[in-house]
């Protein structure tokens, strides 16, 4: 029954928050962006298997302005990322590839925060946005984005994208987070100046650069793990003017190819989403467990009792279990409607369930240790 509630609650408060949740429109056909000027930076570790599809989509845009240039930051990879991105913009001028080289010394750089910093270094443009390399851009995303944040007067501005999921491991856990996400951080408290909730979409981010600078830019937020979250409180926190919008139309992001970057991304991330509160990330691992994961471990019980049971109300465990399925169904048709999410596998929940469940306790446990506490491979730890 707590399932079956938790669910209903659950489908009843996606509804009331995305019916309300503003959308990214078209650029205006007479939107004047000829006298301002835009940096897109690409930061990239290792992404040999997105770069080249990243880079071409980018420069196939409608441009955004009359002056604007892309700049991969190749974060000293170890697979053929560069030689993939140059080669993906060949004859382009207004390609830069830049290499990050290496971190200072003893100075804690976590994520992709030096390749930025570094991207931005003697910047001289209006406006600068961060786009992750596993992100696909429509031709009108970067006109219609940079339209927006002008019109609006913001100072950052993040467009939530909409996730593609290409194998078991996602569709697992994806679709589950998306929502967990979106009631955690909803769009119209972060869109608030007054309400002190910040939230900012990592793969896509765009500064108006003397806020950027006034917040000290990623060098200010360098050891900071989930740094879209602390840039966006930073930004806030400064009455600057943060913009959070839905760029389901123009943005699609494909966070990981398999299992192992799922379990490494997520428990990297997982304590700290949650404010680096031990009860609470735990607390919300359970929770998913409770509402996802029980009602498909009581199935086969229930169903044997209902079966052996001499009494009416022997069908009753298997009803309560077959309606807090059915709401997981309901939760998935809610989405596929409101953002396109087929239902592929959802039948998986049980075990999507389960999986985030470890994912709560084990991120707690990398993250207070410092074991295991990775990046793409790389320590998250600080130096010494």
């Amino acid at each position: 029954m707590i399932s079956c509630v938790g669910l209903a609650v659950m489908l009843v408060l996606l509804e009331r928050t995305f019916a309300v949740a503003p959308s990214l429109q078209a650029a205006p056909s007479d939107a004047d962006q000829e006298d301002t000027s835009c940096t897109v930076v690409v930061p990239a570790y290792n992404e040999a298997a997105n770069i080249a599809d990243c880079v071409r989509a980018l420069l196939a845009s409608e441009p955004p302005c009359q002056r604007w240039t892309l700049v991969v930051v190749d974060d000293d990879s170890s697979d053929a990322t560069a030689e993939l991105a140059r080669a993906a913009a060949e004859g382009e001028s207004r390609f830069v590839l830049l290499a990050a080289g290496p971190r200072p010394p003893g100075e804690r750089w976590v994520g992709k925060n030096w390749a930025c910093h570094r991207a931005t270094q003697g910047l001289n443009s209006d406006w600068v946005a961060f786009i992750d390399a596993d992100v696909r851009v429509e031709p009108g995303a970067l006109r219609a984005a940079l339209a927006d944040g002008i019109a609006s007067g913001a100072d950052l501005l993040t467009l939530a994208p909409r996730l593609r999921c290409g194998c078991l491991a996602e569709w697992l856990v994806q679709p589950i987070i998306a929502s967990l996400l979106g009631l955690g951080f909803p769009i119209q408290r972060a869109n608030d100046p007054a309400d002190p909730l910040a939230f900012a979409a990592g793969p896509f981010l765009l500064f108006r650069s003397q806020a950027y600078r006034a917040i000290g830019g990623h060098a200010a937020v360098a050891g900071e793990v989930v740094e879209d979250l602390a840039l966006a409180r930073a930004i806030k926190g400064q009455g600057l003017r943060l913009r959070y919008l839905l760029g389901l139309d123009w943005l699609t992001l494909r966070m990981y190819r398999d299992f192992a970057g799922l379990w490494e991304g997520w428990t990297k991330n997982w304590l700290l989403g949650l404010d680096r509160d031990v009860f609470k990330a735990l607390g919300a691992g359970a929770v998913v467990v409770q509402v996802y994961a029980v009602p498909w471990l009581l199935l086969p019980p229930a169903l044997v009792l209902g079966v052996l049971g001499s009494a009416p109300l022997a069908f009753l465990p298997l009803l309560v279990a077959l309606l807090a399925i059915g709401l997981q169904l309901a939760i998935r048709f809610w989405s596929r409607r409101r953002f396109g999410t087929p239902l592929d596998w959802w039948w998986l929940a049980g075990v999507g369930g389960l999986v985030i469940g470890a994912i709560a306790p084990v991120s707690v446990w990398k993250t207070l240790s410092g074991r295991g506490w990775t990046w793409r491979g790389r320590s998250l730890q600080s130096p010494g």
